[in-house]
């Protein structure tokens, strides 16, 4: 049986890898700040599933939580064959209404801590010859607008990039893409969304499993979604400086508020 390892595992798109991953009959390290709500879901999915999970407690936006995964996935007795790098959270506001502290917090999480979990990780695998990472971005990576998307901007090229310095090693890196999902990211964030049309949210579990299947071929970037590809799509022929203008106005009109 193989070892996934997945950071932010207790809701959303976490929690759904989670039960994916341990419904294909592959053991768990899931990690988050909640230790409580860890042990229940470990629980649940051994109980259901007959796996082990193996909970990990660790705060990201810390260099001590950052080191203790890092220990882990580079652990040689008990090596995890896939880690999905999917904590991250969201600041409500607009650049200079959110504080310096809380954007850098961010850059901690969701570059740093993806920067150190990804090369721990892939040290490991590339000696084993085989592994895995996810790298959960955002179709907000390919958009103009906000640090949120600027950060996940980074994630996208930084696993682009490892993915083709690993080629032909065994490891795989993909930067997964979604859209809007129903989780606990917004309520978390402050942020409302009642102005969000229905046919921009997705399905974590059906997310999930068209990632999975972009990861068994190979992709680098995995948009999950006709929907969101056909947006993406159109993205990519905008001219960067009508895009700016575009987003802006479409993310005060559909965006979290």
């Amino acid at each position: 049986m193989t070892t996934a390892l997945i950071t932010g595992a207790t809701a959303g798109i976490g929690a759904a890898f989670a039960r994916r991953l341990a419904g294909d009959g592959h053991n768990l390290v899931l990690v988050a700040r909640d230790t409580e709500r860890l042990r229940a879901q470990a629980t649940e999915l051994h109980d259901r599933h007959g796996i082990e999970a193996e909970v990990l407690t660790a705060d990201l936006s810390t260099d001590a939580g950052i080191d203790a995964v890092a220990a882990r996935l580079t652990d040689r007795v008990s090596p995890v064959d896939l880690l999905v790098n999917n904590a991250g959270f969201g600041n409500k506001g607009r650049y200079l209404d959110v504080s310096t502290a809380d954007e850098l917090t961010m850059l901690k999480v969701h570059c740093e801590a993806v920067l150190r979990l990804t090369s721990a990780a892939a040290g490991s695998m590339r000696e084993r010859g085989r592994g895995g990472v996810v790298n959960v971005a955002s179709v907000a990576a390919f958009l103009p607008r906000g640090t949120y998307g600027a950060s996940k901007a980074w994630v996208v090229q930084f696993t682009q990039g490892a993915a083709k310095d690993l080629a032909g090693s065994g490891v795989r890196l993909m930067a997964l893409c979604p859209g809007f999902v129903r989780t606990e990211f917004h309520e978390r964030a402050g942020m409302g969304t009642g102005n969000i049309p229905d046919w921009m949210w997705l399905d974590a579990d059906k997310l999930v499993a068209a990632a999975l299947a972009d990861l068994a071929r190979g992709r680098t970037v995995s948009i999950p979604d006709p929907r969101y590809k056909a947006l993406m799509g159109l993205v990519k022929l905008t001219p960067r400086s009508l895009l700016g203008g575009v987003t802006s106005r479409a993310g005060r009109t559909y965006g979290p508020q």
